[in-house]
């Protein structure tokens, strides 16, 4: 007997107990419908697919024929239609009730225009006419009588009849949008079902906007003509869209706030206001008003003179942040344009406002700490690593830097994120993850939307497996091997989540928002004269010197002097607290040249103001630091903070030791193991420095760790000398044992920056060797060494001093042990024997030592 072609319902992930049956009244369940099987069983929910698609085919009683000839027919309506009804409860009840139409299923996308048209038309508008009480005066509107502008109209078609047919107009054009949205993430188990184009997020919300736009536009039309009837409209009344529709990034359910401009505000101006509410709200979405001035109990309707005067004198830092959404929608379009005009100079200098970034940081908290603990983790608007850790990071960023720099005066989350990408504000590659991370949790936001038509932003819990299955296959995840698809959706959320609250901290709280906000316009942009004033204010001996280094700096149209040019106020604000600005900043312009190629130098600066607070202090206070960490430009990525704390502090100094000698070892050349050992010793030197500098290391740590980098430079030399001599004479054992015995400050532990090393060289002949021809071949060695280190260069210099040894200058170099105790014994002065309280092994045999 032969196995049946037919997918059986629980292959198909159906199980309700009426699947097939169910399939069978459709006529599914032969060979020729297996297509359509597959197709079925890909919805984000096939019982709710299989459910809702039984409802429709019943209601269109006669002509479901036609219908299902379309599925087989058409694989993109087949898509469109199993993605709607198991991706949308709500839009699978619209189509229920509204079966014929699926048609509206066939085609493309709607425009803009064709949203606009729908809205306007279904309500019979026509643009309204205005009753001009100063004849001189004439008013134009941009309604036009194709329908394709929005503008003032007036509605043929008013009360429950317009309501009704304003619902159902604006539900069938959100199911084309919605059809077209769920098909890109529509995941086939099997079978040949084409894959849909996956629709933009920007295009998804560039689109519910338009809509939002050309519904509200349409509710206007029903209040013109509910408020004045046949009379001309005696007020031009401008509606601005606010917060994210004012953006054009609206989600499917969402408030849309607006606020009302009027000239002249008339009683009936104000009601046409509140009508226009209630039309909308009733229809549509909630339509709020409660951004404008004073909120819920300032007036409904002002003028624009009295919205600047409020602005201009009562409006609070999160009153500003809210404009940088506004946009006309509708109305008086060209009153609207306006007022956005008229305000738009406060906007941009908001950020000069007191405890402006302090302001907007406090705001951020406190929505936080808003949300529940338990469900931080499930909110994805405000939790932590949520949508609104993107929103208020950009908005900052927009605020503080679109003073200056008008390319970032854009409405939208993601506009804006391109353009602070562009101008060098946030790094390129975090810039993008941040907006993939920001379309993901927005995608998530949508799917929970779209099931019920309900506003939300909140993560099924964990223990409700139904519906994380559902907001997993809706959102395009698919199991792989042992995974699951919600596994795979929830892994991806949290990592999502992580680098959010991560860039989140970088982007919102670094210091350097906190300077940008107290420079004027012209200092940001390093016009010359105010930057050669603002250089002598801050303490610049030399400030045309010091402005030639700034505008080498920024000079030039390249991503790194557009990052100069944007740090570089900061950075000579904070050079200005140390005590030599001018040298600080010749240093950093040193330091610059010497790390150009390396393309995290001005990024970590940017991102992490820490490091550069750090950075200036050092390069402002101490020329011997600076001369390292210029001819050591990776040392910088030390100053930033690590886990636990500062970075410099992170390393064990036993262990950087070890590794100075470990890596010194690997040359056989001794040339270059003491060149290999030198360079980390200028590492570690300005580690130490950089630590003393900024106070994070007591005195006696440094004086400690500094006489351990002697102690390794010393081995690591010894060493290397002694494998060059032994390759150099072909012996296999060396004739005797050196130890390096520290002297004076050295064998305290007690070394300062620019101390030598006192050290006293004893061997110790190995069997069969004569004590002379063992101290013969220790004194090459010690000489060899002593030659190498002090060989010229551009580090600290590495002088090794004998002077403490038997007999002074004039004594012998190496001595063996005997050698040592007899001259103690019967030669040896008081000043001599108290020395050696301090003498310790610092290199070389420690048994011997």
């Amino acid at each position: 007997m032969s196995r049946s072609t037919v997918p059986s319902p629980a292959i198909l992930r159906l199980t309700g107990p009426r699947a097939a049956e169910d399939l069978s009244w459709l006529g599914w369940d032969t060979p020729e419908s297996v297509e359509l099987l597959w197709a079925l069983s890909g919805a984000g929910d096939p019982d709710l697919a299989l459910n809702t698609l039984m409802r429709v085919m019943t209601a269109l009683a006669e002509e479901r024929a036609e219908l299902d000839a379309a599925l087989r027919r058409d694989p993109a309506l087949r898509v469109r239609l199993f993605a709607l009804l198991g991706g949308s409860t709500a839009l699978g009840d619209h189509l229920a009730a509204n079966p014929h139409l699926w048609k509206e299923l066939t085609g493309g996308l709607p425009s803009p225009e064709e949203l606009l048209r729908s809205m306007l038309g279904c309500v019979d508008a026509v643009p309204a006419e205005f009753d001009v009480a100063d004849e001189s005066e004439t008013v134009t509107d941009t309604a036009t009588a194709d329908l394709s502008t929005p503008g003032t109209y007036r509605a043929r078609v008013t009360g429950p009849e317009a309501a009704t047919t304003l619902k159902l107009t604006y539900r069938t054009l959100i199911m084309r949008i919605a059809a077209h949205d769920l098909a890109g993430t529509f995941e086939a188990r099997r079978g040949e079902v084409p894959q849909q184009p996956t629709i933009p997020f920007t295009t998804v919300t560039g689109l519910l906007t338009s809509l939002a736009d050309a519904a509200l536009t349409a509710s206007l039309a029903v209040a013109v003509a509910g408020v004045y009837g046949d009379d001309g409209v005696d007020t031009r009344l401008a509606v601005l869209a606010m917060g994210k529709c004012g953006a054009g990034e609206l989600n499917y359910i969402s408030d849309v706030d607006v606020i009302f401009v009027a000239e002249p505000v008339t009683p009936k101006a104000t009601r046409l206001a509140g009508e226009f509410m209630r039309i909308g709200s009733k229809a549509f979405f909630e339509v709020d008003a409660n951004l404008r001035p004073e909120g819920k109990s300032g007036a409904l309707v002002r003028t624009l003179d009295s919205h600047i005067a409020y602005y201009k004198r009562w409006a609070e830092t999160w009153e500003f942040q809210a404009l940088l959404k506004a946009r006309p929608m509708t109305g008086a379009m060209d009153l609207g344009r306006d007022y956005i005009e008229a305000l738009a100079p406060m906007v941009w200098t908001a950020s000069q406002r007191d405890s402006f970034v302090d302001d907007v940081q406090a705001m951020r908290r406190r929505v936080l700490e808003n949300v529940p603990e338990a469900m931080r983790v499930r909110e994805l608007k405000l939790g932590t690593g949520g949508l609104r850790d993107v929103e208020f990071a950009i908005q900052l960023l927009q605020l503080v830097h679109g003073r200056s720099d008008e390319s970032l005066r854009v409405l939208s989350t993601v506009d804006a994120l391109e353009a602070l990408v562009h101008g060098g504000y946030v790094g390129r590659e975090d810039g993008h993850q941040l907006i993939e991370a920001y379309e993901f949790l927005r995608l998530l936001e949508h799917r929970l939307q779209l099931h019920r038509l309900r506003r939300t932003h909140t993560m099924p819990a964990d223990d409700d497996q139904r519906n994380l299955a559902w907001l997993a296959a809706t959102s395009g995840f698919s199991a792989s091997g042992k995974k699951t698809a919600v596994d795979a959706m929830q892994k991806h959320l949290r990592g999502i989540r992580l680098l959010i609250s991560d860039l989140h901290q970088r982007l919102f709280y670094r210091p350097l928002l906190h300077t940008v906000v107290n420079l004027s316009v012209d200092e940001i942009t390093l016009s010359p004269e105010a930057a050669k004033l603002q250089l002598a204010a801050l303490g610049y001996r030399h400030p045309a010197r010091a402005f030639e280094h700034l505008t080498a700096l920024a000079a030039g149209g390249s991503r790194k002097a557009k990052l100069q040019a944007m740090l570089l106020p900061t950075l000579m604000t904070w050079l200005s607290d140390t005590a030599d600005p001018d040298a600080g900043l010749l240093n950093y312009r040193k330091l610059s040249d010497a790390a150009y190629n390396r393309v995290w130098f001005l990024r970590m600066l940017r991102d992490e103001g820490v490091v550069g607070q750090r950075l200036m202090r050092i390069l402002g206070t101490s020329p011997y630091t600076s001369d390292l960490i210029i001819s050591s430009p990776d040392f910088v990525k030390q100053l930033g903070d690590g886990a636990s704390g500062p970075k410099v502090m992170d390393p064990a100094p036993d262990q950087v030791c070890k590794a100075l000698v470990a890596s010194s070892k690997r040359h056989m050349d001794p040339d270059r193991a003491v060149s290999v050992a030198r360079s980390l010793r200028r590492v570690e030197l300005a580690r130490i420095a950089s630590a003393d500098l900024l106070d994070f290391m007591p005195v006696d740590q440094v004086c400690m760790e500094l006489s351990l980098v002697w102690d390794a430079v010393l081995q690591a030399s010894l060493l290397a000398e002694v494998r060059w001599s032994l390759d150099q004479l072909g012996l296999e054992e060396p004739p005797a044992r050196i130890a390096i015995i520290g002297m004076g400050r050295l064998g305290g532990a007690e070394l300062g920056y620019g101390s030598d090393a006192d050290v006293m060289f004893v061997c110790d002949p190995v069997d069969g060797v004569e004590d002379t021809e063992a101290v013969k071949w220790a004194t090459s060695i010690c000489d060899g060494m002593r030659a190498r280190l002090s060989k010229p260069s551009g580090d600290p210099p590495l002088e090794v001093d004998l002077g403490l040894r038997p007999e002074g200058r004039s004594g012998a170099a190496v001595r063996t042990i005997e050698s040592y105790e007899r001259y103690y014994r019967e030669w040896g002065e008081v000043w001599e024997i108290q020395a050696l309280l301090r003498a310790t092994v610092v290199a070389g045999d420690e048994d011997l030592g």
